[in-house]
């Protein structure tokens, strides 16, 4: 497994600090969010899973705690449109370059704007995919709002 990844080199170019977790990615895992957090004996409210969504036609990108749901009401709202939906598998892929269990919302192929959930402040680091399937990324909230971007938001279902 390759320890660079679109995502590593983005983080190495802004000079963010992180740290490299890898696991055995079970592709037969019914949430493999989950069998990640539990793979590496973490909290599943620290492990991040990064999902594509679509607010009236435009692309998101959302990273929520794996144990979680995300509310598309609260997603509409929060990017001030009517509704939103979630991105299919092959448009995620498409969109950022990335495989779908490897979806990191670093070093994407077309740059969308990024909603991290408000729990993520919750502690001193969080882990979210790397760039790659079996690999997650350890670093700290303030570096993942920064490096992406990101908009903080209550947007738990």
């Amino acid at each position: 497994m390759a320890k660079q990844t679109m995502a590593t080199r983005a983080l190495d170019a802004l000079g963010v600090a992180y740290e490299v977790v890898l696991y055995d990615y079970d592709p037969a895992a019914s949430e493999r969010g989950l069998q990640a957090a539990a793979a590496l004996a973490l909290d599943p409210s620290r492990v991040f899973k990064t999902l594509l969504a679509k607010v009236d036609a435009h692309p998101v990108v959302v990273a929520i705690p794996v144990a979680a749901q995300l509310s598309l009401k609260k997603l509409a709202q929060q990017q001030g449109g009517k509704s939103a939906s979630m991105l299919a598998p092959a448009d995620a892929e498409r969109l950022t370059g990335y495989k779908v269990g490897g979806i990191s919302p670093f070093g994407q192929r077309k740059r969308s704007p990024f909603v991290l959930d408000a729990s993520a402040e919750a502690g001193d680091w969080l882990v979210i995919n790397g760039g790659q399937r079996g690999m997650l990324l350890r670093l700290a909230p303030a570096d993942v709002i920064r490096a992406a971007d990101a908009q903080l938001a209550d947007i738990l279902a």
